[in-house]
């Protein structure tokens, strides 16, 4: 029968093989899918993935004690600019570690940090192509700040010390400046959801100029991203390909503040303009509105001074028209009435003519009215004539001096006998007299 073993006694014969075969350090590249810091120790889980998906194709736990850990820290955080955190790709010096009760770990010794900043390079490269690719990196580039840029929309955490700067050195420019703040984490994994979500509100309320909110219900002018008193170590969260699409496309100029020193971040490069710290975005807004003002202010004067000397022009122009006036009165005076004389001429010979000419068609129609008139007087005095004879022709005593007799009944003349009825009284007319009668039948 085979020989049984204790779990401490195989755990420890793993121990001494693993220290017997695995005696040295090794440099290992991983991905840091979680790190974690508790009592001065760095915990640190490490996976390796498929370089075709997503998938881990290896896994380890990792532990940096304190002693070590104090050393390695700091130089690392110089020289990347941020913070060990979950997604980051890192080379580690490690040796292998079995403990009895607490099994396998590799124990780092050291991190290169040259290899993450080369990383970061690289993934930042990326964004860059993804960006250009799209045709979006240059696109706030192409905006212009609105001459009159005093109402600014500010992505920045309400509490940080850059933020206060910034307001003060506005309030202290003199100019009317209006300040509007979206408050957003700036350090941490959150920076991203942090920052996209403060520029979705305010592109909703830019196309929303009855909001409650909106600023004397006008539109943003400029959009300001500051960071001030932030560690240089929290920069990853301004290099992700979601916030810089978010910001190269945003419809209004943004300033980025960041506050730093190092080598721009993703986020500075797809800006409008990009400034190292909250008061030099305040300086460049004060200095944009000096200019305004300096450029009105020249214009103002080159106004007036274009108005002074039009005015003065002008007024040598009247002073040499009111000295020639006279002159040109008295030649104006002449010349038109020597132009009314020869009107006045030229007018009386035209009525002249005209008279003449009126008083010989005045004769013509007088002989033809003359004519004309004894033509119709002749006319109908014939026409009279002829009258007359049809009315003594038409003469009733005429007919009566020749036997006939006329009868009426009631004055109206009796053609029919069938118009008289028994009872009627007819008058009947003779040359010499009336009889009057009745009808009987």
């Amino acid at each position: 029968m085979q020989a049984t073993l204790t779990l401490y006694e195989l755990n420890n014969l793993v121990h001494e093989v693993i220290s017997r075969e695995l005696s040295r350090e090794y440099w290992v590249e991983a991905e840091l899918s979680e790190a974690r810091e508790s009592r001065g120790h760095c915990y640190m889980e490490l996976i390796q993935k498929d370089q075709f998906g997503a998938t881990p194709v290896a896994r380890a736990s990792a532990k940096c004690w304190h002693s070590q850990w104090m050393l390695i820290q700091p130089h690392f955080e110089r020289v990347t600019g941020q913070r060990i955190h979950a997604g980051m790709k890192v080379r580690l010096k490690v040796y292998a570690q079995f403990h009895e009760a607490y099994g396998f770990s590799w124990i780092v010794t050291d991190i290169d940090p040259d290899f993450t900043l080369g990383d970061q390079a690289r993934r930042r490269q990326e964004i860059i192509g993804q960006l250009k690719q799209k045709g979006v990196f240059d696109l706030q580039k192409e905006l212009q700040l609105p001459l009159f840029c005093l109402n600014i929309a500010v992505v920045s955490s309400e509490t940080a010390a850059g933020y206060g700067d910034f307001c003060q050195q506005l309030r202290e420019s003199g100019f009317a400046f209006n300040v509007h703040l979206f408050p957003a984490i700036m350090q941490g994994e959150q920076v991203e959801e942090s920052i996209i979500k403060a520029l979705e509100q305010i592109y909703e309320l830019q196309g929303n100029q009855d909001s409650q909110f909106s600023i004397l219900n006008s539109q943003f002018d400029a959009v300001v991203i500051i960071r001030g008193g932030g560690a240089t170590a929290d920069m990853s969260g301004f290099d992700t390909l979601a916030l810089a699409e978010n910001v190269a496309q945003f419809p209004l100029p943004i300033i980025t503040g960041i506050g730093h020193d190092r080598d721009e971040c993703v986020l500075d490069m797809v800006s409008f303009q990009r400034v190292k710290t909250p008061t030099a975005a305040a300086a460049f807004l004060i200095d944009h509105a000096q200019q305004v003002l300096d450029r009105i202010n020249d214009c103002e004067q080159r106004i007036a001074h274009t108005a002074l000397a039009q005015l003065s022009a002008l007024n040598a122009q009247f002073s040499t028209l009111s000295s020639r006036i006279p002159a040109l009165f008295s030649l104006m005076k002449t010349r038109q009435e020597a132009r009314l004389e020869q009107t006045g001429q030229r007018l009386a010979s035209i009525i002249e003519k005209r008279m003449e000419r009126e008083r010989g068609r005045c004769s013509i129609f007088n002989v033809q009215l003359s004519m004309q008139a004894s033509h119709l007087v002749n006319a109908q005095r014939h026409r009279l004539e002829l009258l007359q004879q049809r009315a003594v022709s038409l003469d009733p005593r005429l007919l009566l001096k020749r036997g006939y007799s006329i009868t009426t009944l009631n004055g109206h003349l009796v053609r029919k006998a069938s118009d008289l009825k028994a009872g009627d009284e007819i008058e009947t007319r003779l040359e010499q007299g009336t009889v009057k009668s009745i009808i009987k039948e």
